[in-house]
C-alpha cells in the first residue's frame, strides 16, 4: 500500500512539473492518432456519404463490409500493415516500418470504417427526410451530399471522436508496427504497457491518467455537441 501511494505521488509530480518523457510520449500520442484521425475522415465521410445516398450495384455488399470492418481485431490489422510495410512487402521500399508513420496508417486502417459506417447510418436517416426537397429544388448528387455533411456536422462530430478515442487508445497494432522505441515511436498505450512490465508504475500511473482525462475531455465534448443538437436530430 506504501508503494502505491508514493508511486501515486510520484505519478502526480510527473504530471504536475512536465517531465519531459512524459511530455514527448503524450506529444507524438496525440500528433499519430489525430494525423490518423484526419486522414481517415477525408476518405470516411464521403465514403459513408456516397453508401448513405448513392444507388448501384453492390451497394448492400459494400455497407455490410464496411460495418463488418468495425469489427477488425487491432492485432490483426497490426500485422496486416507490418507485412506490407516488411522489407519483403509491397511497401517495403518506403522503409515505414518502425515510424510514427506506420503507426498512422495503422491507426487509419482501424477508424476508417468506424467513421465511414457511422456517418453513413447518420446521413443515410437525414437524407429520408431531405431527399424530396432537394429532388424539387434540383439539387444534383454533390450538392446533396455537401448539404447532407453541413446538417449533419453535429453528429458527424461526434463520430470524429468516436474515432479519436478508438485511435488515441489503440495498444495492439501500433506495438507490432511501432515497435515501441523510446523517443521514436513510443505512445501512451505502449509506454503504459512497458513501465508497468518494468515496474516503474509512476510513469505507467501519470501516463493512464493522461488517457482517463483525455477519454472524459473526449465524451464531455461528444456529450456538449449533443446537447446542443436539435431535437429532431438527436431522435
Amino acid at each position: 500500500m506504501q508503494d502505491f501511494t508514493a508511486a501515486v505521488g510520484l505519478a502526480v509530480r510527473l504530471l504536475a512539473t512536465a517531465d519531459p518523457d512524459l511530455v514527448e510520449i503524450v506529444s507524438l500520442s496525440l500528433q499519430v492518432s489525430l494525423t490518423a484521425l484526419i486522414i481517415a475522415a477525408l476518405v470516411g465521410l464521403p465514403l459513408g456519404a456516397c453508401l448513405a445516398i448513392g444507388r448501384f450495384r453492390g451497394r448492400s455488399v459494400a455497407i455490410v463490409v464496411v460495418n463488418a470492418l468495425m469489427g477488425l481485431p487491432p492485432v490483426v490489422v497490426g500485422l496486416i500493415v507490418y507485412l506490407c510495410l516488411s522489407r519483403a512487402g509491397p511497401f517495403g521500399v518506403l522503409g515505414l516500418l518502425y515510424t510514427p508513420a506506420a503507426m498512422i496508417i495503422a491507426q487509419t486502417v482501424l477508424v476508417l470504417p468506424i467513421i465511414a459506417a457511422l456517418s453513413r447510418q447518420i446521413l443515410e436517416d437525414l437524407n429520408r427526410d431531405y431527399d424530396e426537397q432537394l429532388r424539387s429544388f434540383g439539387v444534383g448528387w454533390r450538392g446533396s451530399v455537401a448539404t447532407l455533411l453541413w446538417d449533419a456536422r453535429a453528429s458527424l462530430a461526434t463520430v470524429l471522436l468516436a474515432g479519436f478515442g478508438r485511435a488515441i487508445a489503440e495498444v495492439g497494432a501500433v506495438i507490432i508496427v511501432g515497435g515501441n522505441i523510446d523517443h521514436v515511436t513510443r505512445v501512451m498505450t505502449t509506454a503504459i504497457a512497458l513501465e508497468t512490465s518494468k515496474g516503474n508504475l509512476a510513469l505507467a500511473l501519470a501516463l493512464g491518467l493522461v488517457l482517463l482525462l483525455i477519454a472524459l475531455a473526449v465524451n464531455a465534448l461528444a456529450a456538449a455537441l449533443r446537447q446542443s443538437m436539435p431535437e429532431a436530430a438527436r431522435a
